[in-house]
């Protein structure tokens, strides 16, 4: 079993409906359990009543509660989500709450060191506090750990600076298409899409990028390797969360090694799965838990080849993204 961790914010999510677990690395976390992870959050909820309904209500569900604190000052968090006419959520976000003031602990340096991927996203990083654990854990787990940035805006929309750092200390990011446009103007990203991603892998040097595109599909994007999914036709019930399922899809994914185009459909059908029900943690079907076997090599072995490719030079020759437009195509 991977062990996973997602690093952030933990609540309440107010819908029409009423009110349901959320967060996007909380989501991202109890998908991963779901497709056999070793799944861990580290957050915070406040010493209220709110906190204690989330505790008792994720426990019930088996979902691992050793890294999310108790904060006796700041209180659980809630946001208030609205849907429009294509199901998409809208959000108000509280801010000085629990997860503002995740706290360091020797506890979370030992399970960073264990840790085979860690997401994490932007909003938590509007606060000092929980910015440092977070960044404290990134540099203490092993280089061969999968660091997902899962860019994930809110608004307010944070600091460019943060985004750029978020991204530089990443392996794996994944966005959406206004994200992509949000961060291509300050990166001088040139070209259709396809080029726009595989600029980011290259600087970056990335293992891989996702773009979700929501009904239109999604494409990964690797140092020598360009995928497409078309959208899955499905009765949409919301669309809360379904970006961390495809997250947590796509990095169970990347744990397994398995071929690229595989990684990109099962990534898509967990997001499907979650679209058809209602709120973030939803129940994944069997089918598509089922489809999460135990496949291809561990990442511990994925990163170690893929080091050793680049000291030989093997990697460099093979580099050249498929799909991306030759110079003389881009004159």
């Amino acid at each position: 079993m991977p062990v996973v961790v997602g690093v952030g914010e933990l609540l309440w999510d107010i819908l029409p409906q009423g009110k349901r677990p959320g967060g996007a690395p909380a989501n991202f976390v109890f998908h991963c359990a779901q497709l056999g992870a070793d799944a861990y959050l580290a957050s915070s909820l406040g010493d209220d009543d709110l906190g204690n309904e989330m505790r008792d209500l994720l426990a019930h569900q088996g979902f691992k509660l050793d890294f999310v604190t108790t904060s006796r000052e700041l209180p659980t968090s809630t946001v208030s989500v609205s849907l429009d006419q294509d199901q998409n959520p809208h959000y108000r976000i509280t801010e000085n709450v629990a997860w503002d003031e995740i706290p360091w602990s020797d506890g979370l340096g030992d399970l960073s060191r264990m840790a085979d991927a860690v997401c994490f996203g932007s909003l938590a990083q509007r606060s000092s506090l929980t910015r440092q654990t977070l960044h404290r854990f990134l540099a203490c787990a092993g280089p061969e750990c999968l660091r997902v940035f899962d860019v994930n805006l809110r608004l307010p929309y944070p600091d460019f600076a943060v985004l750029l750092d978020s991204i530089e200390k990443a392996n794996v990011v994944k966005l959406n298409a206004d994200e992509l446009e949000y961060v291509g103007n300050p990166l001088g990203l040139t070209g259709d899409t396809h080029h726009r991603l595989a600029q980011i892998v290259r600087r970056f040097d990335l293992i891989c990028i996702a773009l979700t595109r929501g009904a239109h599909g999604s494409i990964l994007v690797t140092s020598d390797e360009t995928v497409e999914c078309p959208g899955q036709e499905i009765l949409v019930r919301d669309t809360v969360g379904a970006g961390d399922a495809f997250t947590a899809g796509m990095v169970m994914g990347l744990l397994q090694k398995r071929p690229l185009h595989e990684v990109n459909t099962m990534a898509e059908c967990v997001a499907a799965c979650v679209c058809s029900q209602a709120g973030a943690m939803a129940r994944l079907s069997p089918d598509v838990t089922g489809s999460f076997g135990v496949c291809g090599h561990p990442v511990r072995e994925y990163r170690r080849s893929r080091q050793n490719r680049e000291k030989t030079g093997e990697f460099e020759a093979q580099s050249r993204v498929v799909g991306e437009p030759s110079q003389a195509q881009e004159r």
